[in-house]
């Protein structure tokens, strides 16, 4: 069997999850791994992988599908259409609002190039999508609604960190309680975003840095905090990293709706995951709509796609006979 050869652009914990994906997948090998870092400075997991400085990909590179593992703000915008037009490829682009703008520009590309582009996976965009749209489906006369975490945010982190004074910091979204609860009962709140989720801030600061400030800085900044309850605790380096290392993640999509003749029952579908590693499992999916892309690739399908247009079985390694007996 002819293995789908992956290459990994960024090396970061995105990256680092897809090339841990790949070893789960005996169709699949990694052609490469391209970094703006010296490569001589990646030391992959994966034995006899050779790291590339991102610019070798100006060259015509021998890969299957290209996954994208770049922040979604500055980078993918730039990157995805860029590279659409040379190689099949995958990202995870989250910016919801601007999804429409990136397919756009991505299904551009890749046509123009006679390549195929996967746009948005992971699981919000993705899993979570394709969950509110099997709920609706079933469900035409109700309301969706989303809730992510507890979980770190690893934007909202950043974002944190980029203010005077401080050192690190760790930012939870946290879903509020009893709004999860009012959904599940099929009760239809109109929550605010305020109503649905808390952010939970943990701050390291520099000696002598005003901790006041910082701590309004971070309640009071747009787009970010102002919108949330917000708490802010100062703690130690050591203790971040003792308590506040990993990524975990997750969240659930609900969809409250009525059925019946004269819609006298209430019917309630959630989609839930607790995750201890959001990027590996972002990365899992990544790599198996890879395969999806591979063979429609090899098919003659070009442009741009979103997990709304891949049947589930082309990312599944699995053949259709199995996925009958086993799976339907």
């Amino acid at each position: 069997m002819e293995k789908i050869r992956i290459g990994i652009a960024g090396y970061g914990n995105l990256g680092r999850g897809v090339e841990c994906a790949v070893k789960q997948n005996p169709d699949m090998e990694i052609a490469g791994i391209y970094t703006r870092r010296d490569p001589s400075a990646v030391k992959p997991l994966t034995e006899g992988v050779k790291v590339f400085k991102t610019d070798a990909l100006e060259e015509k590179q021998d890969i299957d599908v290209l996954i994208l593992c770049m922040g979604s703000a500055t980078e993918l915008p730039i990157y995805t259409p860029k590279y659409a037009a040379m190689y099949n490829v995958i990202d995870s682009f989250d910016n919801h609002n601007d999804i429409p703008k990136h397919f756009a520009n991505v299904d551009a590309a890749a046509k123009k190039a006679g390549k195929l582009a996967a746009i948005s996976l992971g699981w919000d965009p993705g899993l979570f999508s394709l969950s509110r749209a099997i709920a609706t489906l079933a469900l035409p006369r109700g309301e969706n609604y989303t809730f992510w975490g507890r979980g770190v945010s690893q934007g909202h982190s950043n974002a944190i960190r980029r203010i005077e004074g401080v050192l690190d910091a760790r930012q939870y979204t946290v879903p509020v309680e009893s709004a999860v609860e009012a959904v599940r009962r099929g009760e239809n709140p109109v929550l605010t975003t305020r109503q649905k989720h808390t952010r939970e801030c943990f701050v390291v600061a520099a000696e002598g840095a005003d901790k006041e400030k910082i701590r309004q800085t971070i309640v009071n900044m747009p787009d970010y905090f102002a919108d949330y309850d917000t708490t802010v605790t100062f703690i130690t380096q050591e203790e971040l990293d003792r308590d506040h290392k990993g990524l975990p993640h997750g969240g659930s999509v609900i969809r409250s709706g009525k059925t019946g003749w004269n819609e006298e029952n209430d019917q309630v579908v959630e989609f839930k995951l607790t995750l201890d590693s959001n990027p590996e499992f972002t990365s899992g999916v990544l790599v198996a709509y890879a395969r999806a892309v591979a063979r429609l690739a090899r098919e003659g399908r070009t442009g741009c796609m979103t997990i709304f247009d891949i049947p589930v079985s082309y990312a599944l390694p699995v053949s259709p006979e199995e996925m009958r007996a086993h799976m339907l």
